[in-house]
């Protein structure tokens, strides 16, 4: 039987493990999960433990978000696909709690350390993909060169390792010279990287990226910062746009399906367009409670044969508020937003500013990203959410 001080140094090690896996694989990052959760459980000291977990505000949040998607089975018709979606916010429920009991602040920047160094390596192994230094594999694609996994996760967690990279670079004083020069390098390529790819969600948070940085570089001089980023949004903006084929392609079609919706529907942005437009109409319709956690399907059907018959139908309407709002309505719709509430609330009374910083970065990330789909949903990137939140939110002194 491991004693204490064992089973913390090995909590520490699977979650070093964790982080590194956490934007590469599904298979191994569910398994050190799987380990995790079955010491926690095995290890006793449950008094503690619950302890531990009922006194964060933002845990209790969490778990109510997820058992408000149980609860939701009582009203849905399709259970099958009710259990599929509520299977998947599993990480809410029972990870976030057991990773929130076992990390350790003094490890805190190994965390970081380890999921950097696998971004780290999905970048060197994406530009080896793209100077065709070795044959595509997986997911990666010349125009697409993200091997682990598809450019749609990919970009969104590469904008915020970017954060994670250039905040070090802005703030930490004493970062070490080599240290200090990779991480401008890093920054360089990933930048690179992003607008390189197809991945249009990653690309708007690489700018808003650069809103917060900069917001908190200037952050007792925000008419200053204000005025800087007038300057430097649309300026580094027009330097992607005529920079990379992709990235102007793809924004030239967003805006001119904005522009003329009803006769492009059929185009992604159309579809997503669509998609938002015919959910609506179902939470008018069920507005409190939803339609239940597996109805989203059977309602969104009803609407969309009606409107919009000539693109195709969807299980997932592309942003996480108005898949909630479906399904679980007003009530949902407060629940997820109060996670979000009480993450910023805990970072602002932070007295550690790198981690109060980080802490009001992650959910307004988030909050934003998930306009473009529903990111919670994901393996990757709720894992992300999760796993960060689990100490970035910790009350250390309690534990």
């Amino acid at each position: 039987m491991l004693n204490r001080f064992d089973l913390d140094k090995t909590y520490q090690c699977l979650l070093l493990f964790l982080a590194f896996l956490l934007p590469l694989t599904v298979f191994g990052a569910n398994l050190i999960i799987a380990i995790i959760v079955v010491l926690w459980f095995c290890s006793g000291n449950y008094k503690s433990k619950i302890n531990q977990i009922t006194s964060s505000k933002i845990l209790i949040s969490s778990i109510i978000f997820f058992l408000l998607h149980l609860i939701g089975l009582l009203w849905t018709k399709d259970i099958d696909w009710g259990l599929h979606i509520t299977r998947k916010m599993w990480y809410f429920f029972i990870l976030f709690p057991v990773l929130y009991c076992i990390t350790s602040k003094k490890f805190i920047q190994y965390y970081i350390y380890a999921f950097l160094a696998a971004i780290f390596l999905t970048e060197v192994v994406s530009y080896l993909v793209w100077f065709e230094l070795i044959t595509p594999f997986k997911n990666a694609t010349l125009k697409n060169p993200t091997p682990f996994i598809s450019h749609i996760s990919f970009n969104p967690i590469l904008a915020f390792a970017i954060y994670i990279i250039a905040y070090k670079v802005v703030f930490d004083r004493n970062l070490d010279k080599i240290l200090f020069y990779l991480y401008c390098f890093s920054i360089v390529a990933m930048s690179f990287t992003m607008f390189l790819t197809h991945g249009r969600a990653g690309q708007v948070m690489y700018f808003f990226v650069i809103t917060i940085l900069t917001l908190q570089y200037f952050r007792s001089q925000k008419t200053k910062a204000i005025l800087i980023l007038l300057v430097i949004i649309p300026s580094m903006f027009l330097i992607t746009y005529h920079s990379f084929d992709a990235f102007s392609e793809r924004t030239d079609q967003a805006l001119l399906t904005l522009f003329n919706y009803s006769e492009m529907k059929t185009t992604s942005v159309g579809q997503r367009i669509s998609f938002a437009l015919n959910s609506i109409e179902v939470i008018k319709d069920h507005l409190i409670f939803g339609v239940g956690t597996g109805d989203f399907v059977v309602e969104y059907d009803k609407v969309h044969y009606r409107n919009t018959p000539e693109i195709i139908s969807t299980t997932n309407p592309h942003n996480m508020y108005i898949l909630v709002g479906v399904q679980l309505g007003l009530v949902g719709l407060i629940s997820l937003i109060s996670v979000f509430y009480y993450q910023l609330k805990f970072s602002l009374q932070n007295s550690d500013m790198e981690m109060r910083d980080f802490g009001i970065f992650l959910p307004l990330f988030f909050m934003i990203l998930m306009l473009s789909d529903s990111y919670l949903l994901g393996h990757y990137t709720s894992l992300l959410f999760v796993f960060f939140s689990s100490f970035l939110y910790k009350d250390f002194e309690y534990s």
